[in-house]
């Protein structure tokens, strides 16, 4: 509105008794713009983008929910059967060990029921003979073998000393003069220490 409109507006209004005022050429561009309704449809087309927006994360996130909770079923489900195979095979694992001693019992049952009807004592130690090779050969084809001691110098990875003993001979002092018990060693790793008397 131009001012020499706004002026005859003002003129017209005082002159009025009644102060009744008649608008009717109020055009676009003296009150409202374009402008103005244009920023009001960006600003709801970017409220319509950021709903989408919210809306696809939202979904995102509940999918990557769902399949956090699967795999942490899978995981749960992979623990409990990793557990079960461990327990059972520290509960079996010297089923082979001891299924391979059973033939050696045989030997020794079958030797305890000769003797009863046998005088002979000749016999009876090659019974005995033959078997504890047949044990000693089952124990080294495993893994285990009998730490050699006497006459040997002594080392405390091996051996145990139980007794110190006098020796006149200087080359004896130090060595193992006698194994009252055999140390063994499976896979080179001790499993008993021998139990010596070393020379003092």
């Amino acid at each position: 509105m131009s001012k020499d409109k706004h002026e005859q507006k003002a003129q017209t209004i005082e002159n009025d008794p009644n102060n009744e005022v008649e608008i009717t050429d109020v055009t676009p561009g003296d009150e409202f713009t374009e402008n103005g309704a244009d920023a009001l449809s960006e600003e709801d087309a970017e409220n319509e983008a950021l709903k989408d927006q919210l809306d696809k994360a939202l979904s995102a996130n509940e999918s990557m929910k769902k399949d956090y909770m699967f795999l942490m079923a899978e995981f749960d489900n992979f623990k409990k059967r990793t557990l079960k195979e461990k327990s059972e095979l520290l509960k079996n694992a010297a089923e082979s060990t001891l299924k391979g001693l059973l033939p050696i019992v045989d030997d020794f049952e079958r030797g305890l029921d000769a003797i009863k009807d046998s005088s002979d004592v000749s016999a009876v130690k090659e019974g005995m003979e033959l078997i504890y090779n047949k044990l000693i050969k089952y124990l080294a084809t495993n893994g285990v073998k009998a730490i050699e001691s006497t006459g040997a110098e002594f080392d405390a990875d091996l051996h145990e000393a139980i007794a110190m003993v006098p020796t006149p001979d200087e080359s004896q002092r130090g060595k193992v003069i006698d194994t009252v018990e055999k140390g063994y060693t499976l896979n080179d790793k001790v499993i008993r220490h021998a139990k010596v008397a070393v020379g003092q």
